[in-house]
């Protein structure tokens, strides 16, 4: 029986965690790239990684092959799994793209699959008829407290995993996916009928801007001040991120409603965030009352760091880092997506426009967003 082969495209933490998760797995091959030359030295110094439980114990692992260069980490392989964040994408797509196979179908995929990596893939890989896009709509597990090529900590696991093809896909496709990602990540899986179940589901981009939004907006508690210490995401989400998360998620639904009915799409499946969330951690959630409690009793969200660096000019303390995922990723090619279909369908969302507007002017600005790919055409193409 001829293994399976899965290349990991970013060696983050949701590409650490795969990686040592997939190697426990009888005949899977597996091989990262990165742009980590110390995560690549390690491994030619046969040193394995590690994975640190939820329960204390430990998984080890080296994968099979490790590179900096894409043509061997993608040549041969059956499966593709991109987990560098969405601004990053575009470049890996480039990258792998001259090298993967064209005697073979190869399931060229994202986790998270969000915002729009099918329209992306499509762009970047459109001429490979052999080459089948999908994504998942989320990470499997959290992780967290990544040290490169040494070690990561798994947080709490979905029950359910939930999985799209591109609308050009075949039924054949999408059952050998389907088979393909069981043997990887067990009996979990369930396949979505179409890409838009993922694109419209409520996650990071307004979990993360929300959040942002609450302490240090206009109206945030630590608006123009500086942090004395880190703080966890979830564990200290404020009030304010909290109000502010219900309320762009109730213009997600919206958005939903609108494109489900005027398109004639089944989007039942994309569910409000609170039932998203409580539907895939169940019990380890202690109080499932409100959103802010479900945010902050959330075990699997435990310890999870917001995005911080020190202070500059040698002031003690800590601020929000403008160049993190919840910005250039969340905000860039999330949110800005979300806004502009909204605009196609006439929609108002003004409290995601709020969260967006305050969101690029910290940021100082755009450089690159979803409006790159997305269809200039959509929905009347779709």
């Amino acid at each position: 029986m001829k293994p399976l082969k899965v290349a990991i495209c970013g060696a983050g933490r949701t590409g650490h965690l795969n990686a040592i998760l997939f190697k426990q797995l009888p005949n899977v091959q597996v091989s990262m790239l990165t742009n980590n030359q110390e995560v690549v030295d390690r491994h030619l110094a046969n040193q394995p990684m590690q994975a640190l439980m939820p329960d204390g114990s430990t998984l080890s692992a080296r994968p099979d092959r490790v590179s900096t260069d894409a043509g061997v980490v993608v040549a041969d392989a059956d499966i593709v799994i991109i987990t560098v964040p969405a601004h990053a994408r575009p470049q890996a797509l480039q990258a792998i793209a001259p090298h993967l196979s064209s005697s073979k179908p190869v399931y060229v995929g994202a986790i998270p699959g969000f915002c729009g990596f099918d329209w992306l893939a499509e762009a970047s890989l459109g001429e490979r008829s052999n080459v089948v896009i999908w994504g998942m709509k989320d990470v499997p597990h959290t992780a967290f407290d990544l040290k490169p090529g040494v070690s990561v900590k798994m947080g709490g696991g979905k029950s359910q995993l939930y999985v799209a093809l591109h609308d050009r896909e075949s039924a054949q496709s999408r059952q050998h996916l389907e088979k393909i990602l069981t043997t990887l990540y067990g009996p979990c899986v369930t396949m979505l009928d179409h890409y838009l179940e993922i694109t419209l589901t409520p996650g990071n981009p307004i979990m993360h801007s929300s959040v942002i939004y609450g302490l240090i907006g206009p109206y945030g508690q630590w608006h123009r001040k500086i942090f004395p210490q880190r703080m966890c995401w979830w564990t200290e989400c404020p009030e304010l991120g909290a109000y502010f998360l219900e309320r762009m998620d109730q213009e997600s639904q919206e958005l939903c409603s609108a494109i489900s009915q005027r398109m004639g799409i089944d989007l039942s499946s994309v569910k409000s965030l609170k039932q998203e969330i409580v539907e895939a951690y169940g019990e380890q959630i202690r109080d499932q009352s409100s959103m802010l409690s479900i945010l902050r009793t959330n075990q699997a969200y435990n310890d999870i760091l917001a995005p911080m660096i020190p202070a500059d000019d040698n002031r003690a303390g800590y601020v929000i880092e403008r160049e993190s995922r919840a910005f250039n990723e969340d905000v860039a090619y999330g949110l800005v997506l979300l806004v502009e279909m909204a605009r196609r369908f006439e929609l108002k969302v003004p409290y995601i426009e709020e969260v967006l507007q305050w969101s690029v002017s910290y940021m100082q600005g755009l450089r690159d967003s979803a409006l790159d790919y997305f269809p200039s055409q959509w929905p009347r193409t779709a």
